[in-house]
């Protein structure tokens, strides 16, 4: 594991954002969502592509709470731009969790 400076860590802007839209990714070469994620006045909604389908629905991720890296360049991504990056982690077996708020904060929140 590398040591980082703090100052490398808070060039990083984790943000809480509300996922408004979700959407299979027909165009992914892995199974993928398309999320519209709502990050609160200051920053607006923005897009992403996430490989959570073996855990979550489409249905059942709108309103759900995310942590997501917004401060990265767009990437394409087939043919969409990814604007941020949903965080998660992977279980045991290879699939994606969602790293998620445990309580209600206001949209666009930073992690501290």
């Amino acid at each position: 594991m590398d040591l980082i400076e703090w100052n490398d860590f808070i060039k990083v802007e984790l943000r809480v954002g509300k996922i408004i839209q979700a959407e299979v990714f027909e165009k992914a070469r892995k199974p993928a969502y398309i999320l519209h994620v709502d990050f609160g006045h200051d920053l607006g909604i923005k897009k992403s592509s996430a490989q959570i389908t073996k855990h979550y629905q489409p249905d059942a991720l709108i309103g759900k709470l995310v942590v997501a890296v917004v401060n990265f360049p767009k990437k394409q991504i087939g043919p969409i731009q990814s604007e941020c990056l949903v965080t998660g982690f992977h279980d045991e077996n290879g699939d994606v969790a969602l790293c998620v708020p445990d309580l209600d904060v206001p949209l666009g929140t930073k992690l501290l």
